[in-house]
């Protein structure tokens, strides 16, 4: 898969017209504000390269300010997928996407005998570790029981399931970690991940984004720096193939 071509997709999605009113990170998220929408990523550290935008991204268009979501200025790259977020991410054009709101990203699947990978620590669906027959869980930063990240050559390719997180955008490994679950039902999830439809063209199978619905209040929250879920301020919505 080319790298490249996955980003431009994503940029080309995002509506032309929209302009970024800010752009800010605390210690968890990043935030990016149109004026009808605010959309989140999660906050990556590094900035041992040069920002596209040295500048910042307020008061540049979010089509523009998409193209540093390709960034290896990991900080910028999760302000930039922010703003892709804040422009597509939005009640109206999920409504138009056919996009589902409410749910889990995992309605309807059948878990029972299935090999599943969580990329990224998290719990997963309601007893799918009952179900499934192996459940790994890779991790960049590794908790016990955890698999390392480097595992996902041996681990993804023998998965029927392979659920991924958002910030994987973010970090770069997206393209990647496709490319070894050809054979795979696919779900991209998390508040960073962007209701853009050119994604499923990838071999994405569902997109499971969030929609903000209370901007000051995530605002706020991002700025403390407040621990738990988003979804206090937004809803989920889930976009299929």
């Amino acid at each position: 898969m080319d790298t490249r071509e996955l980003y431009s997709a994503l940029c080309a999605d995002v509506p032309a017209g929209e302009r970024i009113t800010d752009a800010l990170q605390g210690p968890l998220w990043a935030l990016a504000e149109t004026e009808r929408g605010s959309g989140l990523a999660m906050f990556t550290p590094g900035r041992s390269r040069e920002a596209l935008f040295p500048g910042g991204l307020r008061g540049l268009e979010a089509r523009e300010a998409a193209q540093a979501a390709a960034s290896w200025n990991l900080e910028e790259a999760g302000q930039a997928l922010a703003a892709v977020n804040a422009a597509c991410n939005r009640f109206d054009r999920a409504e138009a996407l056919g996009a589902c709101c409410g749910g889990h990203y995992a309605d309807g699947l059948e878990l029972e005998g299935k090999t599943v990978a969580l990329i990224g620590h998290m719990h997963g669906p309601a007893g799918l570790r009952k179900k499934a027959r192996e459940v790994y869980v890779l991790e960049r930063a590794p908790q016990d029981g955890d698999y390392p990240d480097a595992a996902c050559d041996w681990l993804l390719p023998r998965c029927d399931l392979v659920i991924i997180t958002g910030s994987s955008l973010v970090n770069k490994t997206l393209p990647h970690l496709l490319s070894l679950c050809e054979n795979a039902f696919t779900i991209l999830t998390g508040p960073s991940v962007p209701l853009c439809p050119s994604l499923l063209d990838f071999g994405i199978d569902r997109l499971s984004g969030v929609i903000v619905r209370d901007r000051e209040g995530l605002r706020r929250s991002v700025l403390a720096g407040e621990h738990g879920s988003p979804l206090r301020y937004a809803e989920p919505f889930t976009l299929c193939r």
